[in-house]
């Protein structure tokens, strides 16, 4: 079994990273070996002298096949800023073909290889190509990971119409609750599985 996901958000800080750490270890349950991979991370802590990713770590952690930093996290950047510029500021330039390149031997090690992208999808990388061309260059299957706020629909809609315009193979969403005590909840959920056309896969309620 040879598969891999492309998880994208509506927004930066809608559960990617949970979400991705959720369906690695559902994977290793059903008996995969499964790596998470996360391209490009803005935002590091020092620990113990080591510029460490909080998403990046988390990742690992739930993952069963231990790989390269390299391959995991091909591109790190210690602000937590949008990646373009912290890749700007930091004299880099961040090309998908490297991408690219870790993402197969990544493949090759594991049954199941889970990709979170960076904040949204249309999160530029550089001058010409955003988080969209990196997933079109993978060209593997996208879930969607809505953040369930006032709003959510048009933000899940804008993404989802993104996604489609690319000829991307959208496999379905997942709603994330970011907010305590969100109004007509299940009637955001209906709205959005109705008129995305696609699949609601999961629904995480709102935890601390």
């Amino acid at each position: 079994m040879k598969k891999a996901f492309f998880i994208t958000g509506t927004d930066t800080g809608v559960g990617k990273t949970y979400v991705a750490c959720e369906l690695i270890r559902d994977y290793v349950v059903q008996g995969h070996k499964v790596v998470g991979m996360k391209p490009i991370a803005a935002g590091c802590e020092l620990v113990d002298g080591e510029w460490v990713n909080e998403d990046v770590l988390k990742l690992t952690q739930a993952s069963n096949v231990k790989a390269p930093h390299e391959l995991i996290n091909p591109y790190s950047f210690k602000a937590p800023i949008a990646p373009h510029i912290a890749a700007e500021q930091a004299g880099v330039k961040i090309e998908i073909a490297v991408i690219k390149q870790a993402f197969d031997k990544l493949a090759a090690m594991a049954d199941i290889v889970i990709v979170e992208g960076a904040g949204g999808f249309l999160v530029p990388l550089n001058l010409r190509q955003s988080m969209a061309d990196l997933a079109i260059a993978l060209d593997i299957p996208v879930i969607l990971v809505v953040g369930m706020k006032l709003g959510c629909i048009n933000h899940a809609l804008l993404t989802a119409e993104a996604i489609k315009a690319r000829q991307l193979d959208l496999h379905g969403w997942i709603a994330n609750q970011i907010e305590p005590g969100m109004a007509v909840y299940d009637a955001n959920i209906a709205a959005v599985t109705q008129k995305m056309g696609s699949n609601c896969m999961a629904n995480y309620p709102y935890s601390l």
